[in-house]
């Protein structure tokens, strides 16, 4: 009795002492570090802090983020920074862990909820047969390769375990495809929209839900019970999810049908949905499958269609993705000690590892492919999109070193698998196969056209909301009175984050083709609520609209607007300012990177290119055509961006509510202009300011700085400057400029001292004879679908 006693005293001290949840502070005495939530906190913050930084390191190799998360939990393990006692006794102590683990599954128990719901069953049930045969391909030979790997495993490594539940825990681990790295991959190259990219997603969509269930297979053979506990996990299971299916979709879809489109959805019906992820995660642990596989089965029964999936996603991902998934990573790096992979032999296994995953799954499917006829090439990149790894993997390992199916050092050569094979896939793919990206050749580049009555095809750009009422009231100022008017394109450039909601953005706007439409159908709710403002205006005027979104990186976005702008046969591109004008006058900047997409435009653009500085032209909303009221100022000192200004100033006139002021500068020392110039004019005098009352035309000689300012200012009142980006004004050329894209006479109207009130609009116009930096190769018998949209006739009290 003694002896029991002591040993139970003894197991006492051993035991790791619950932690106090908050501390009396450090006035009393107390280390806040000694209790669970101070120290809680303070994980989340290092964790934070060092994967979001990793991420800005590898942001130059275009790595998705779960590489980042991956190794900031290796390194806060004993890997690295674990190997000091001091800081892990500091930051991670044992008796934290209980609670680092419960919120870190938390976090991963509604992230899986999210891949749920960025999976549509629906859209698996019409995966074709050439998607299926690729992912089946995909799946099974890396499976049957990782069975084999396990045999070699096993007798080096990883002795001693049950070999049922490891044969298939290593099939599983080298078969997954990570469905939502893969999304953030194929968008980051802008592959989602291709034939590629579609067959990548439905292979994809198809490996995510064979692997969950070969894992819950896995799960249930890896029991300490008997076969038979096996078979009733299997079948508990089965039985869950054809309940879901038959008992909480019908409550799900019914709190969707009250969510209608354009009202906001009801607290009560978000509170109810994530309660029931809960609940269902509890039902599947009870049965012993693991919590998440009942929030990954309740993401899947959401209806996607209208509103509330969509609502759902941006309610939860914030938070989870943000602060609560990233402890997962820790929580699985802590485990991960790759000073365990010691010797010769443990690091050829990792070798043989990543091999054997790399040709299973690459092999597989290029195989696949081929059979189906899809080209070497393809077939080859999407063998490496396939490979990629991710949080699904590492849940697959953690949960076999938690039923002490992988020993340590089995877990760190397959967490290094997984980072490897995920980090190669960018820059494989971006050395393989770079999509050709083919365009019709077309005539009219630019405003000033030989016949004037041809219709003007403009791709206008914006970033927010703000930008929309100056765009629209520019639209309405050009829409002039010719026969064949003007076609608008207006582009809502959306920066692709690692968001669920934005790779969700970038899936519907697949389905909808290229380049990222929003063709709104009856009850489809998937359109940008930001378009609205666009196609309510097509409805009031004769201004034909198609409202777009291009979704995409910052350094790569460029490409979608040129590649839009030639595939729409544009003429013109309208590019807002980096910089937005605030109530004191001043410019607040954007931040450089909207800077850089507005000169890599101008630099690859296939016709003219107009930036924007919006001042409030017509004030803060839309203008009714009858009250269009607008002084317009074309300032010309010469040359073809002059010209390009000019001769949009002239179809601008044509509104009744415009009067066109244009102030031709000439040099004192008598310098005469050029001869194309002087014909522009002489054309513009006889044709334009005879005929119209609106326009008319003045000149003014300058030496100096101080002349051309003064003739600025003694124009008067005026809403918009009309300036070209090339005009030759020396003058305005000796002030050292951040914003070269404006040309001197821009980048000095773009001052705040000069005015805060007028918007300016300063033109490069394309020039056939300059060299090129193309993205779109220009194909003579390619045939040509420019979607033009129809105006719709409405009665109009003009």
């Amino acid at each position: 009795m003694a002896a029991a006693a002591a040993a139970a005293a003894a197991a006492d001290a051993n035991a790791v002492k619950p932690m106090k949840a908050t501390s009396d502070g450090i006035f009393q005495g107390e280390n806040p570090l000694n209790s669970a939530l101070p120290l809680a906190i303070l994980q989340i913050c290092v964790v934070v802090v060092l994967t979001r930084g990793l991420a800005f390191l590898l942001r130059p190799l275009r790595q998705p983020r779960v590489i980042a998360e991956i190794i900031g939990g290796i390194l806060l393990g004993p890997s690295a920074l674990g190997r000091s006692s001091a800081f892990l006794n500091t930051v991670f102590p044992k008796e934290s862990l209980t609670v680092l683990d419960t919120l870190a599954n938390i976090g991963l128990l509604f992230f899986l909820f999210l891949v749920g719901l960025e999976l549509d069953l629906r859209a698996i049930r019409r995966t074709g047969a050439t998607a299926l045969v690729i992912a089946v391909a995909g799946i099974a030979l890396p499976f049957i390769l990782g069975i084999g790997t396990s045999f070699v495993l096993e007798h080096t490594v990883n002795r001693g375990v049950s070999t049922g539940p490891f044969l298939v825990f290593m099939g599983v681990s080298l078969s997954i495809t990570a469905f939502p790295v893969l999304a953030r991959i194929l968008a980051e190259l802008k592959l989602l929209t291709t034939d590629l990219g579609r067959m990548a997603m439905s292979a994809a969509a198809v490996n995510d839900v064979v692997a969950w269930i070969l894992l819950a297979l896995a799960i249930a053979l890896s029991g300490s019970g008997s076969p038979l506990v096996s078979v009733w996990v299997l079948l508990s299971g089965a039985g869950f999810v054809v309940a879901s299916f038959f008992l909480l979709r019908p409550i799900l879809a019914w709190m969707a049908r009250r969510s209608p489109e354009g009202e906001p959805v009801k607290e009560i019906y978000i509170c109810a949905t994530l309660s029931i992820v809960l609940a269902a995660g509890f039902v599947t642990d009870t049965i012993g499958i693991h919590a998440l596989f009942g929030a990954f089965i309740v993401g899947i029964i959401v209806p996607k269609d209208g509103p509330f999936a969509g609502v759902l996603l941006e309610k939860v991902e914030d938070l989870i993705s943000g602060l609560f998934l990233p402890l997962y990573f820790v929580s699985s790096g802590l485990k991960t000690n790759v000073m365990a992979i010691q010797g010769r032999d443990s690091w050829a296994l990792l070798v043989l590892v990543v091999a054997t995953a790399c040709i299973g799954k690459i092999g597989g499917t290029v195989l696949a492919s081929l059979v189906v006829r899809v080209p070497l090439r393809e077939a080859v990149t999407l063998g490496v999109l396939m490979n990629t790894k991710g949080l699904v993997e590492l849940i697959v390992l953690n949960i076999g070193k938690d039923r002490h199916v992988l020993n340590d050092e089995t877990f760190a050569i397959l967490v290094l698998m997984a980072l490897i094979n995920t980090f190669i896939t960018t820059p494989v793919v971006m050395a393989i196969y770079k999509p050709a990206r083919r365009g019709a050749p077309y005539k009219n580049r630019t405003v000033l056209r030989a016949n004037p009555d041809d219709e003007l095809r403009m791709l206008a750009c914006f970033h927010s909301t703000r930008n929309i009422p100056t765009m629209i009231n520019l639209m309405e100022s050009s829409r002039g009175t010719r026969r064949r008017g003007i076609t608008v394109y207006a582009m809502h450039l959306v920066e692709l984050s690692e968001r669920s909601s934005a790779i969700s953005m970038v899936h519907k706007a697949r389905r909808n083709g290229m380049p990222f439409w929003n063709k709104r159908r009856n009850g489809d709710g998937d359109g940008d609520q930001l378009v609205v403002a666009f196609e309510t205006y097509q409805q009031l005027s004769h201004v034909s609209i198609r409202a777009m979104t291009a979704i995409s990186d910052l350094h790569t976005i460029h490409e979608d607007v040129v590649t839009s702008a030639h595939q729409k046969r544009a003429a013109l591109i309208v590019l807002p300012f980096h910089k937005l004008h605030q109530m004191d006058g001043h410019m607040e900047s954007l931040g450089e990177e909207y800077q850089h997409i507005n000169q890599r435009v101008l630099h690859h653009a296939p016709c003219s290119v107009a930036i924007l500085v919006d001042r409030g032209l017509g004030g803060a909303a839309q203008v009714p055509a009858s009250d269009v009221s607008y002084n317009i100022a074309v300032l010309f000192f010469g040359g073809r961006d002059d010209r390009e200004a000019l001769a949009y100033g002239m179809r601008m006139v044509e509104h009744p509510g415009i009067e066109l002021h244009v102030l031709r500068f000439l040099p004192q020392s008598g310098a005469s202009g050029a001869d194309d110039d002087e014909a522009f004019l002489a054309d513009f005098r006889g044709n334009v300011v005879t005929r119209n009352e609106s326009a008319r035309y003045e000149e003014k000689t300058y030496s100096e700085k101080a002349d051309v300012v003064g003739a600025i200012k003694a124009a008067g009142r005026c809403n918009l400057f009309l300036v070209g980006q090339g005009a030759p004004c020396v003058p305005l050329a000796d002030r050292s400029t951040d914003c070269p894209e404006l040309g001197p006479v821009g980048s000095y109207l773009a001052l705040p001292e000069f005015s805060t009130v007028a918007s300016v609009l300063v033109m490069k116009q394309y020039d056939p004879a300059a060299k090129h930096y193309d993205l779109v190769e220009e194909v003579a018998d390619m045939a040509v679908d420019v979607d033009t949209p129809v105006v719709r006739k409405v009665n109009r009290g003009e």
